[in-house]
């Protein structure tokens, strides 16, 4: 073999193959391939924790106390936003692969992006036990003031993930699902004033909209109402129901299970939670943002369910029921 460095013969075929296409590549966007190697000649090797912004990552925990337990608040909390992001981008992959097939619905593809968010919302109600048993009561009663009126009511990400998953009937309040159930496109900005969340952050006295909902209305609003635009015919319930033939046994099953990973196990992990450190017989104390957590977060109140075309009138009146009295109360089987 050659050893002349003018000549090819040293380099492997599929090398010159791949410089090939990039050269193909670069020329169509009026690209210099040579300059794009100089670039990659002259950079340095990739490190973890550059990839993924490690020190950047570990300075994002700011306590506003001194008190330790408040370090496990924020970081499980940050964590939870890092797979509702995960779970987000999945949606948007399901929505765009549909808008790519003119509105055309890959059931494969889909079932596979819906077992991936059930997947992120597992490892998330698992882990609950982080909040549930993880901190100190005393040291959570001490630091909770501090958070005002800040809540976890207010992760946007948590209500676009609901805007993703049904269409916007299935997440008004429950009195007005059967008025909106043929609703347009046209409707979305009247649905939107009547999401059930808006009844859960009023004042427990007068009923008057806390300043932890002014605050995320004001910041969030006009973002949920384009997402609901932008998803209006690209939801999972909307994209499932197009099939042909209808969703399989296996994307039904998926279905079903996103339904209780968001609005089941979810939502009444938090209730336990909630139970354990804002509970006092006979007084209820409020929540950091004064939401009116009692009467929120049990799904036997408010009964979201995105995909009720795949559950019985019976599992549909008894929603969530039996997890409560099981896993909060510990009574029952």
């Amino acid at each position: 073999m050659s050893t002349d460095p003018n000549t090819d013969h040293n380099f492997d075929p599929a090398i010159l193959d791949k410089l090939k296409q990039l050269q193909e590549k670069y020329a169509a966007m009026g690209q210099d391939l040579s300059s794009y190697l100089d670039g990659l000649l002259y950079a340095d090797y990739r490190t973890y924790w550059d990839l993924i912004h490690l020190d950047t990552l570990l300075s994002l925990q700011r306590p506003q106390t001194p008190i330790p337990d408040e370090v496990v608040f924020i970081v499980y909390h940050q964590i939870t936003e890092l797979y509702f992001k995960l779970s987000l981008h999945e949606f948007e992959r399901m929505a765009q692969e549909a808008r790519e097939n003119s509105g055309a619905v890959n059931e494969a593809f889909l079932l596979e992006r819906v077992r991936r968010v059930n997947r992120y919302f597992e490892a998330l109600t698992t882990s609950f036990d982080i909040m549930v048993d993880g901190m100190d009561p005393a040291e959570f009663m001490k630091f909770r003031m501090s958070l005002l009126p800040a809540s976890g009511f207010q992760s946007a990400q948590y209500r676009m993930i609901e805007i993703c998953s049904t269409s916007l009937d299935r997440i008004v309040h429950h009195n007005l699902r059967d008025q909106y159930a043929e609703h347009t496109i046209a409707d979305v900005p009247e649905l939107m004033s009547h999401l059930y969340w808006r009844e859960g952050a009023v004042e427990l006295s007068s009923g008057a909209k806390t300043l932890t909902l002014r605050q995320f209305e004001a910041k969030y609003d006009e973002q949920l109402e384009k997402l609901a635009r932008g998803m209006f015919s690209t939801n999972v319930r909307k994209l499932a129901a197009r099939i042909e033939g209808g969703p399989s046994k296996e994307l039904v099953d998926a279905l079903r299970w996103l339904d209780i990973n968001v609005n089941v196990n979810w939502p009444l992990a938090h209730y336990k939670s909630a139970v354990r450190y804002l509970h006092k017989d006979p007084v209820d104390i409020a929540a950091t943002g004064g939401t009116n957590w009692q009467k929120y977060l049990p799904p036997r109140f408010q009964k979201r369910i995105f995909f009720p075309e795949h559950w019985s009138e019976q599992e549909r009146e008894e929603w969530g029921k039996g997890w409560v009295v099981k896993e909060v109360f510990g009574q029952g089987s």
